[in-house]
C-alpha cells in the first residue's frame, strides 16, 4: 500500500471522528491511497455540500482509498476580484469542524493566490490531482469548473480521465422542496433574518462566533437582564433584531435571548450584539461563545424608556423559553 505521504500536517476530532488538515500541497510526500477527490469553496457547507462528501465517502470505501475535499483559502473571489465582497456563512475554523464532522479523511486547503490561479486547468489535474494526490475518482456537480479563468469544466475532466486512469462522478442537483440550496441564498436567508429558513438548507442552526467584551452596562444594571457582549469573529450576521438562541459555552448548551442592532432607544447609534442566556451567572468576560439562532422574535423597535423595553424582554424572554422548548 502507498503511504499517504505527509510531511507534515494536522488533525482534529470532531464527534469521535478524526480528520487530516493539509493546509500546502507542499506538505504531500506521496499519493494518497486510491484518493476520491471533490473541490469547492463549499462555504456554509450546507446539506448540498454535505451530500457530496458522502458520495465521496462512499465512493472510497467502495475502492479501499482516501476521501479528500479540496477547498482554498482566503475565498477566490477575494483574490480574483478583490472589490467584490460578500460576508462568509462559515469562517476557515468552523469550516474545517463542519467537514471534519462528515467523516470526511483529509482536507486539503490551498492557500489561494494570483499565481495559483493562473494554472492551466490541464495542468492542475495532471500535477496535482493525479501525480500528487493520486487521484482515482472526482465527484463534482454538473457546472463545476476550474482553472486559469475557468477553461476546466467536467467535459476536460472527462476527456482527461481517458488517459489518466480516473473516474469522473457529476453528482445531481440537491434540492429541498423543488429549490435548488446553494450559499447565496443561505446568505440572503440570514441577511434577511430568516434564520429558521436557513436552517433548513444548511442543516443546523447558522451560528456566529465571538469573545465577550465589556458592553455599556445597561443590561443588568439598567434593564435588570445582564447580557454578554460579543466581538463578533464572523461576517455574516442576522439582521436587526430579537432571536431565541443556543449559546454554546465551554462544552454546554444554554437557552437565551439574542438582540441585533444599535439599540433605537438609548439612540447611540453604536451597533451591537448582546446576549442574555438564561439561568446563568458565570464570568465570561473574553471567553470565546458560540450562538447559534433559533427563531426570530421581534424586530428592533424604539420603547419610550427602559421600564417599556424592560417589559418587552421580559415577553421575549418568555416566548424564546416556548420555541426552545419545543425545539
Amino acid at each position: 500500500m502507498q503511504s499517504k505521504g505527509i510531511a507534515d500536517s494536522s488533525r482534529i476530532g470532531v464527534n469521535g471522528l478524526s480528520m487530516q488538515i493539509i493546509r500546502d500541497l507542499r506538505e504531500i510526500s506521496n499519493p494518497f491511497e486510491n484518493a476520491v477527490v471533490t473541490i469547492g469553496n463549499f462555504d456554509g457547507v450546507h446539506i448540498g455540500h454535505q451530500a457530496l462528501f458522502h458520495q465521496v465517502i462512499e465512493k472510497a470505501h467502495s475502492l479501499d482509498g482516501t476521501s479528500v475535499v479540496i477547498t482554498f483559502e482566503p475565498h477566490p473571489i477575494r483574490v480574483i476580484n478583490s472589490n467584490k465582497r460578500f460576508p462568509l456563512i462559515t469562517l476557515y475554523e468552523q469550516k474545517v469542524e463542519l467537514i471534519g464532522a462528515t467523516g470526511v479523511e483529509t482536507l486539503i486547503c490551498v492557500p489561494f493566490t494570483r499565481e495559483f490561479a493562473a494554472t492551466p486547468a490541464r495542468t492542475f489535474v495532471k500535477k496535482v490531482l493525479c501525480d500528487l494526490i493520486g487521484m482515482k475518482a472526482i465527484v463534482v456537480g454538473q457546472d463545476y469548473s476550474f482553472g486559469k479563468k475557468r477553461e476546466g469544466d467536467i467535459f476536460l475532466l472527462k476527456e482527461m480521465a481517458l488517459t489518466h486512469g480516473f473516474e469522473v462522478i457529476v453528482s445531481g442537483w440537491i434540492e429541498l422542496e423543488g429549490d435548488r440550496i446553494s450559499s447565496t441564498e443561505i446568505r440572503n436567508l440570514v441577511k434577511d433574518g430568516r434564520v429558521e429558513e436557513a436552517k433548513r438548507l444548511l442543516g443546523r442552526y447558522y451560528q456566529v462566533r465571538g469573545t465577550v467584551i465589556q458592553g455599556r452596562d445597561r443590561g443588568g444594571r439598567l434593564l435588570g437582564f445582564p447580557t454578554a457582549n460579543l466581538r463578533l469573529y464572523d461576517e455574516l450576521c442576522p439582521r436587526g433584531g430579537v432571536y431565541a438562541v443556543i449559546v454554546e459555552y465551554d462544552d454546554r448548551a444554554y437557552q437565551g435571548v439574542a438582540n441585533i442592532g444599535y439599540s433605537p432607544t438609548f439612540d447611540d447609534g453604536e451597533f451591537s450584539v448582546e446576549v442574555h442566556i438564561l439561568n446563568f451567572g458565570q464570568d465570561i468576560y473574553d471567553r470565546l461563545v458560540r450562538v447559534n439562532f433559533v427563531g426570530c422574535l421581534r424586530g428592533e423597535k424604539k420603547f419610550p424608556g427602559p421600564d417599556a423595553l424592560a417589559a418587552q424582554i421580559r415577553q421575549d424572554i418568555e416566548k424564546a423559553r416556548q420555541i426552545l422548548s419545543g425545539k
